[in-house]
């Protein structure tokens, strides 16, 4: 494997940053998971615009264009010869001291690396997935805002190591208002009556980029999509329950906290837009 790193390519063996480098240190730093499907890069403007957007709202410039951002997670993955993979995208705020003032670092790192992912065990994809509510509860915005990605995800590794904890791969984090948010890596799905509903941003949900194309393709299949508050009651009520994310792409939810959602399969709604999804990583997306 070659990993980039600010502007050249090392083995995995070499590849390498310094102690001191603050996203290491403090968590300093932000990312993107990215996907290759059938040697293009899915939504790659979509990706790059959001690190851009992290970016400046952590006051971290990175050190070049977004366009040549772009051009280097090609170009890893061409070095790589990935035609279907995973790509992880990170800027660090680079190299300071041991205090944790940002000004002590000279320059920000781009590190790129492309490789496979395997989130969850194929066969949950076809049974569907457990998942529990956790009492770790989803950063507040005047704290950390969730719409950064931000490479501190101590706050969502917590709420995972509670979901292990519970026997489950996944778990549901409220926010402080008790209304839901999102899981620990996921945007959270339900469906009612045919209608198609997920948290608000403004409930802590991140601004998902596969959340965005499954509703897009919601409203393409004549699926009425809304962002409203959501409680617990709202998901064991649920017809249908799913996640979506780019390393776990559409994920059913057939049990919450012991309730059975639905039939206790994955609904047909949710195999629909299964199907479109897939079909759409097939015909879109940068060439590598």
């Amino acid at each position: 494997m070659k990993i980039y790193i600010d502007g050249k390519f090392y083995s995995e063996r070499d590849a390498k940053i310094s102690v001191f480098d603050h996203g290491l240190l403090y968590g300093d730093g932000i990312f993107e998971g990215i996907r290759a499907y059938h040697g293009c890069v899915f939504k790659l403007k979509e990706h790059i615009d959001r690190l851009f957007y992290s970016a400046k709202a952590i006051l971290l410039e990175i050190p070049m264009s977004p366009e040549k951002v772009s051009g280097a997670v090609i170009e890893t993955c061409r070095a790589n010869k990935i035609r279907d993979g995973y790509i992880r995208l990170l800027v660090t705020r680079g190299k300071g001291t041991l205090g944790l003032n940002p000004k002590s670092c000279s320059r920000p790192s781009v590190i790129i690396i492309a490789g496979k992912i395997q989130l969850y065990p194929q066969e949950l994809y076809a049974r569907g997935m457990d998942i529990v509510t956790v009492p770790t509860v989803r950063n507040l915005h005047s704290a950390l805002n969730p719409a950064i990605k931000s490479l501190n995800y101590l706050n969502n590794i917590l709420a995972k190591i509670e979901a292990n904890n519970a026997g489950v791969e996944e778990a549901v984090m409220l926010n402080a208002e008790g209304f839901v948010s999102e899981c620990t890596g996921d945007n959270l799905f339900i469906i009612k009556k045919g209608e198609l509903l997920t948290p608000p941003l403004s409930a802590g949900a991140l601004y998902g980029i596969t959340r965005q194309t499954v509703m897009e393709l919601a409203q393409q299949a004549g699926m009425k999509v809304s962002e409203p508050n959501l409680t617990r009651y709202d998901l064991f009520n649920a017809d249908e329950c799913f996640l979506t994310g780019t390393g776990a792409e559409i994920m059913p939810v057939i049990k919450i906290d012991g309730r059975i959602i639905g039939t206790g399969k994955p609904g047909k709604l949710t195999r629909k837009l299964v199907q479109d999804y897939h079909a759409l990583t097939q015909r879109s997306g940068d060439p590598i």
